[in-house]
């Protein structure tokens, strides 16, 4: 009869031990052993190797952050009221110049977003007035230690560094935008409601007559049968909800700024019904616009208009 097997390897003698070249490789993968510790592959162009000559990916806040610095403007935005659209002529020429009217109410800084705490460059503006009553008391006190009135409207603005934030508290009105530069602006668009597929995808419709019967407006078959797996694919264009979603148009001109009506003239039309809220920055695709001294002026103006 053949003898038993230990139970537990470690009461086998050193001699019965196997070396290491016949134990099983157990490969450990992960930044501090360079991604893995399995040998390399006969192609090694294949997949994301670092033999395979691409560039090393950094995955940071660090390298994020300097990754959109071509892309984040040096100062905060505001945010205005759409009022409407009118037209302005030019005498000379006599050129009719379509352009929208915006209107910031009491817009001021609430808060900042630093990279220490927040992990990113953020100013925090609010517009608009909000009775006590009707604003939530953490919300309250979240304004009330800001030193500002409660806002009706709030929205963050990044900026590329802390050199971009303003003094909690101070006002900016049009004058924080010159004329002639370029913005972008951000807004809702007016929403539809429930709309076919007519009318949110311009879908031709069915023919008037020849045995149509109540199916006009509609879109026909969605899904096709045996060859496409008899079901409808992902993506599908069909009658839904229509509208109401965030648009951006860049850059945009300022033609004119009023700093006693708080209004600002743009050029052409942008997204949105009248009284919606648009956010207004400087435009990422135009060169920013080159006033430092007008900018240290209206800072100056902002910190004796806060003291």
């Amino acid at each position: 009869m053949a003898p038993k097997l230990p139970t537990s390897w470690a009461s086998l003698p050193p001699t019965f031990l196997l070396p290491d070249t016949f134990l099983p490789l157990i490969a450990k993968r992960g930044v501090k052993y360079g991604w893995t510790t399995a040998p390399k592959r006969n192609k090694p162009a294949r997949f994301n190797q670092q033999t395979a000559g691409l560039p090393t990916l950094e995955q940071s806040p660090a390298a994020a952050l300097a990754r959109k610095a071509r892309t984040l403007p040096l100062r905060t935005g505001a945010l205005a009221i759409k009022k409407g659209m009118t037209a302005l002529y030019d005498p000379e020429t006599g050129n009719r110049t379509p352009c929208t009217v915006v209107q910031l109410d009491r817009v001021q800084v609430v808060a900042h977003k630093t990279r220490e705490k927040n992990g990113y460059y953020a100013v925090q503006m609010g517009a608009g007035w909000k009775h006590s009553s009707n604003v939530t008391r953490p919300v309250l006190g979240h304004f009330s230690g800001a030193g500002v009135s409660p806002k009706r409207f709030v929205s963050e603005f990044r900026v590329l560094n802390s050199d971009g934030l303003l003094k909690v508290g101070s006002s900016i009105g049009p004058e924080w935008f010159l004329e002639g530069q370029f913005v972008d602006t951000r807004s809702n668009c007016r929403g539809m409601g429930f709309e076919g597929g007519m009318k949110r995808h311009g879908f031709k419709g069915q023919p008037a007559s020849h045995g149509n019967s109540k199916t006009h407006r509609a879109m026909g078959s969605v899904g096709p049968s045996q060859g496409g797996g008899s079901r409808v694919h992902p993506g599908k264009k069909m009658p839904g909800n229509m509208g109401g979603q965030q648009v951006t148009v860049q850059n945009v001109k300022v033609l004119k700024v009023d700093a006693e009506k708080g209004l600002l003239i743009l050029n052409g039309c942008i997204a949105g019904p009248k009284g919606c809220v648009v956010k207004i920055q400087d435009a990422i695709k135009k060169p920013w616009p080159a006033m430092p001294a007008a900018l240290e002026e209206i800072k100056e103006t902002l910190e004796a208009t806060a003291a």
